[in-house]
């Protein structure tokens, strides 16, 4: 009598029909043998049979309730008879069961989609996909099964479309409270987003990691006459100095930028002593630090001068940054030209260096320096003192009012998108 262990191999010798003929074989013996259950019902699939695929399935699921596989195949059998709720329903329990098991959460999207709920539709197919993905899978057509193909590159574009229909909602009413004309660029920096149109880089060196804004001026630096705040900023450096120094000695309130030490591991080196970067955060991720404003009036009243790029869960970035004897950050870019960085030096040893697309600038303390972090750029303290920049983001100069309102809802958008799909 041929054993499950037996079919089970000549499936993945790739013998197919002699491994279904096996399986058809154990089921005659056992018929509650629930794999043979599955492949005699996908060989009724294949065959037009949905309902006896359906009924072999049904079996399958009350013998073994938890099985995902089951659960997906009776997926397809109902939505093959039709009932696209209860495929639907199924698909749902499948990924429940195994949130790995990708094909079930891409019929799941395919359900949704027959059923009308196309955002519900796209949020699973955009899960799938990621997921998939993330384990290099169905990257290309050498990493992506031949049958699944063809739903696969359905899904690709479903998600690219569906996500591109929400922004054009929300983007709608931007362009009707301050004229479409004046979102020419906004438009165009959505269409790279989306692959629709080529990026392209005016200054090769830059290249941001999240978000390009096309058609704005480039240079590793920011040209300071274009910051009319900076003497008042400037003039405060003493006032922000002294409340730093009087936080320094104390760890209560400092952070790691890096909090991982994996983190830490590629981007840290040291020289004498290992490297550390961590800070007293104001804001991080766009999310203020009330403790550290109220211990430093002075410093939280100088930031609210500045036109901190605020949006929700990205920024601004503002802290009283520290690198320690030693600390090298190694080469790195932004995630969008959007904002700008500005560092206001206020405790700076020689041999201290930010290297910005190749440019070197030696911080010379209470002087601003702004520079675009989508360069690749590095920093440096290889003193043996400590060395200390607040550092802040602020909106690229060159943007529009219109376009910052734009830009600060569509990453809100995207960032609505990310955490549907992250709960899919």
């Amino acid at each position: 009598m041929t054993s499950a262990a037996e079919a089970q191999q000549l499936l993945r010798q790739g013998r197919v029909a002699e491994a279904e003929r096996a399986f058809l074989k154990i089921l005659d013996s056992e018929p509650n043998h629930v794999e043979a259950l599955n492949v005699a019902a996908l060989i009724a699939l294949r065959n037009g049979d949905a309902p006896r695929a359906l009924e072999l399935l049904q079996r399958g699921v009350v013998i073994e309730p938890a099985n995902a596989i089951t659960r997906h195949h009776l997926g397809l059998a109902q939505e093959a008879v039709g009932d696209l709720q209860a495929a639907a329903e199924a698909q749902a329990a499948a990924v429940q069961a195994a949130p790995q098991l990708h094909i079930a959460r891409l019929h799941l999207g395919r359900a949704l989609e027959l059923l009308g709920r196309h955002s519900d539709a796209v949020v699973q197919y955009a899960r799938a996909l990621a997921d998939a993905q993330q384990q290099g899978r169905w990257l290309n057509a050498d990493t992506t099964p031949k049958p699944l193909q063809p739903i696969i590159a359905h899904a690709v574009v479903q998600v690219r479309t569906g996500r591109r229909a929400a922004f054009q909602q929300l983007f709608t009413p931007i362009q009707e409270r301050y004229g479409a004309d004046s979102l020419e660029r906004v438009e165009k920096c959505l269409r790279v987003y989306f692959n629709e149109e080529a990026a392209v880089h005016p200054d090769p060196r830059q290249h941001p990691s999240f978000l390009y804004f096309p058609d704005l001026p480039t240079s590793a630096y920011l040209d300071l006459s274009m910051c009319p705040w900076l003497p008042a900023l400037e003039a405060r450096t003493a006032e922000v100095r002294a409340e730093m120094q009087a936080l320094l000695p104390s760890a209560q309130g400092r952070e790691r930028v890096f909090d991982s030490d994996e983190l830490e591991q590629v981007n840290l080196r040291g020289l004498d002593a290992p490297p550390s970067w961590n800070g007293y955060y104001f804001y991080r991720h766009g999310v203020r630090r009330a403790e550290n404003c109220q211990a430093c009036p002075k410093t939280a009243a100088a930031l609210e001068m500045l036109p901190l790029a605020r949006i929700r869960e990205h920024g601004p970035e503002v802290l009283y940054s520290v690198f320690t004897p030693g600390t090298h950050l190694l080469p790195h870019r932004g995630v969008t030209n959007t904002r700008l960085v500005g560092h206001l030096p206020l405790m700076v040893p020689d041999n201290c260096i930010l290297n910005v697309g190749g440019e070197r600038h030696q911080w010379k303390e209470g002087r601003v320096v702004v520079f675009d972090d989508t360069y690749e750029h590095e920093a440096w303290n290889h003193s043996n003192r400590t060395r200390v920049v607040m550092i802040f983001d602020i909106w690229n100069p060159n943007l529009t009012e219109a376009e910052r309102a734009a830009v600060t809802d569509l990453i809100g958008e995207i960032g609505n998108f990310r955490h549907a799909t992250e709960a899919a």
